[in-house]
């Protein structure tokens, strides 16, 4: 079976502005194949634009190309493939862009994120069964971003990039879950391990870095500060669990040290920049972790004093979607959600925007302006 959907293609990568007058992005109507063996069809409700988005749009993060962006979303399931038992039409679902085939070392040890599948299939933009389902109008293969292609109103998936969402979790605040949430509570529940009275820094205030602040505060963290070289976000941490905020500058890791009596016990570096992990380091106390969640363009790297780093037994910790498993986290989280102590909603500072203003919103996230705006693919 074969069907219609509009989506958002991204054909080549620019990093020129603006994005509204060059639209990178095309709304194009394409082509999908039904789902097949192992494979489940999603109508999304909301997508969630993230800096991940754009930094394949602007080339800091080089995919195969052209391709169906979006990889942040909630929906409800259409039709199942062959095999699928996992979901059922009419569920309503969260997509995790890290699927994982369940049955290698890293996936039965509790890592599905580190799954070398699922990776394979990341990298090489396809479905874990293998397939590119989407088509442009002249027939042409378009590539899978990250096993959702969320920005459109259709898209096929693993049912193990699946995860139901509660009845009483709106689809337009579940999306964020899918990255924002696990990465950037995940980073502090799962990867530092924060523990009641740590003092916590976290720089940069993106989705990722404000639900760091949400984890930190609930795991009992003191203080929590916050570092963004926007004003705004510093407001926005703090009535999210932040103590302090600091503005981004040369002085902010001192900054850090003093209100902290030495320096973090946790650095959490959120904002995917040299200049922010360097902040994130110096600001670690000594025998402290830095945790590094933040995606960069793959050239960057940071110069570490190594006898500084033997002699203060710092621990740099790398932690991809947050060292989440998403069907043990994504339950608890919808929980603490429900229960007003995840306040995820916080995350949302735009609803309902159409495909056809995408471009437009790839500009106020690369101002700075917004947090998540969600994307409504059939409005």
């Amino acid at each position: 079976m074969t069907l219609t959907t509009r989506a958002a293609v991204l054909r080549a990568s620019t990093d020129a502005h603006t994005f509204a007058e060059l639209r990178p992005l095309s709304i194009e109507e394409v082509t999908l194949d039904g789902p097949g063996p192992g494979e489940v069809l999603v109508r999304i409700v909301a997508a969630g634009l993230c800096h991940s988005d754009l930094s394949v749009v602007n080339g800091d993060r080089p995919r195969p190309l052209p391709m169906v962006l979006g990889h942040e979303a909630a929906g409800v399931v259409e039709e199942v493939g062959a095999g699928v038992t996992d979901v059922a039409v009419g569920d309503r679902v969260v997509c995790s862009y890290v699927p994982s085939c369940g049955s290698c070392s890293d996936c039965a040890g509790g890592h599905p994120v580190r799954c070398a599948d699922a990776q394979a299939a990341n990298r090489e933009a396809r479905l874990v069964t293998g397939r590119r389902p989407f088509r442009d109008g002249t027939g042409a293969e378009l590539q899978h971003h990250l096993g959702v292609s969320a920005f459109s109103e259709l898209t096929v998936v693993s049912p193990r990039s699946l995860v139901p969402v509660p009845d009483e979790v709106p689809l337009d605040v579940a999306a964020v879950f899918g990255c924002a949430v696990l990465t950037g509570a995940g980073a502090v529940l799962n990867t530092a391990v924060v523990r009641p009275g740590e003092p916590v820094v976290v720089v940069g205030l993106g989705g990722v870095g404000l639900s760091a602040i949400m984890a930190a505060s609930m795991a009992g963290a003191h203080p929590v500060i916050a570092v963004d070289t926007v004003e705004s976000k510093l407001a926005q941490a703090r009535e999210v669990g932040a103590t302090h905020g600091v503005l981004a500058a040369d002085d902010a890791a001192e900054k850090v040290r003093d209100l902290t009596g030495g320096g973090a016990a946790v650095a959490i570096e959120a904002a995917g920049h040299p200049t922010a992990l360097s902040t994130a380091y110096a600001a670690c106390r000594v025998g402290g972790r830095v945790v590094v969640a933040g995606l960069p363009h793959p050239r960057h790297t940071i110069d570490v004093p190594i006898a500084a780093l033997v002699g203060e037994e710092k621990a740099i910790l790398g932690s991809y979607m947050g060292s989440s498993v998403p069907r043990r986290d994504l339950p608890r989280f919808f929980d603490l959600y429900a229960g007003g102590l995840l306040r995820a909603d916080a995350l949302v500072t735009s609803r309902s925007v159409p495909l056809d203003d995408l471009n437009v919103a790839l500009d106020r996230l690369h101002a700075g302006s917004e947090v998540r705006q969600i994307i409504t693919p059939g409005a």
